[in-house]
């Protein structure tokens, strides 16, 4: 074969890749823009990864000719998409809800992480790796963090998809389950209460967007905010947690892998909150952001191997499905008694 051959060959495998992945994505997009779906508030993000999971099989009929660019996606996209979401934070929308929204914050991401740990390894006997997956998941902002997470442990792609699956089946939950408790007059709290609640509990962005809508402007505005403050939290856990992991192998130290991305989200953030930019340019970013996170999301879907997903799925089903009551108790009785 002459290196021409081989030069089509290596061009013809990228093109592929990216082109089975930018399909998918492109899929998602428009599924989560219809309608009905938009209603629900159902992330890109998570359309992607069941329209990677369906076409899953596709991938492994014709694994060796798109490999190289699905990995790239699934790893390196994510990474940029991941630095890019700094657009969406600022240091401005962190000091407007104070110390209270920032301490809280940490209590709740640093107790979720730990006490995920713990019931997901010592008791559930799950797979270290996706304990601290779910409970990231759980903690911070959905699979935006499981994503991050994932790539940081430099873990299989199995283990990112099962912790996803089971994270969003109770961000979904509770957007739905808030607002309907808060209606009827379960929930004794005002609406600047409800939206540090709803901002400090539910998982994804999306979760958060719904559930405090549906309540008042207000709520909502407090959610998001809050929220934000557990996103730029991923950065300090992204540093953590590799050092956490650098020793747990059988056998032997695995190498540590310093998240450098994480450095490059945080300088996105001081500069969005320092630098004024056109909006146009911050919404091109921020569309970037999204489309790189889905793409890496369908990518890390048609890497699923079913076999194991199904094999360790009901374990990281039943710790997020306990992580979600923690939030949900915990959530409240901090609001309750510390937010005025």
């Amino acid at each position: 074969m002459t290196i021409q051959s081989l030069k089509n060959n290596l061009i013809n495998e990228w093109l592929n890749g990216f082109v089975l992945v930018f399909l998918v994505s492109l899929a998602s997009y428009y599924i989560a823009l219809l309608p009905f779906i938009s209603k629900l508030h159902l992330s890109p993000l998570i359309i992607g990864v069941l329209f990677g999971i369906l076409a899953s099989p596709l991938f492994r009929q014709a694994e060796k000719s798109c490999e190289k660019a699905v990995i790239f996606s699934a790893k390196k996209l994510l990474r940029v998409g991941i630095i890019l979401y700094g657009f969406n934070v600022t240091l401005a929308n962190i000091a407007s809800v104070g110390l209270n929204g920032i301490i809280l914050s940490i209590v709740v991401v640093v107790f979720i992480l730990g006490i995920g740990y713990i019931i997901g390894v010592k008791f559930l006997k799950l797979d270290k790796e996706i304990a601290i997956l779910v409970s990231g998941g759980s903690a911070i902002c959905g699979a935006a963090a499981i994503l991050a997470l994932e790539s940081s442990l430099k873990s299989k792609p199995y283990k990112g998809i099962i912790a996803v699956g089971t994270v969003v089946i109770f961000g979904l939950l509770g957007m739905f389950l808030y607002p309907l408790a808060y209606a009827l007059g379960f929930v004794p709290l005002n609406h600047t209460q409800e939206g540090y609640y709803i901002g400090l509990t539910l998982h994804e962005l999306a979760n958060v967007v719904g559930a405090g809508g549906a309540i008042s402007e207000e709520t909502q505005e407090v959610a998001l905010i809050v929220k934000m403050i557990r996103v730029l939290l991923l950065v300090a856990v992204l540093l953590v947690i590799p050092y956490f992991f650098a020793g747990s192998e059988v056998g032997g130290k695995r190498k540590l892998h310093i998240p450098w991305f994480a450095f490059w989200f945080l300088g996105v953030v001081i500069a969005h909150s320092l630098v004024s930019l056109p909006l146009e340019i911050i919404s091109v970013f921020k569309f970037l952001s999204g489309f790189f996170l889905v793409m890496a999301m369908s990518a890390l879907g048609l890497q699923v191997d079913l076999k194991k997903f199904l094999e360790f799925g009901g374990k990281a089903f039943v710790l997020a499905l306990i992580l979600f009551g923690i939030l949900t108790f915990i959530g409240f009785l901090l609001v309750y008694y510390f937010v005025p």
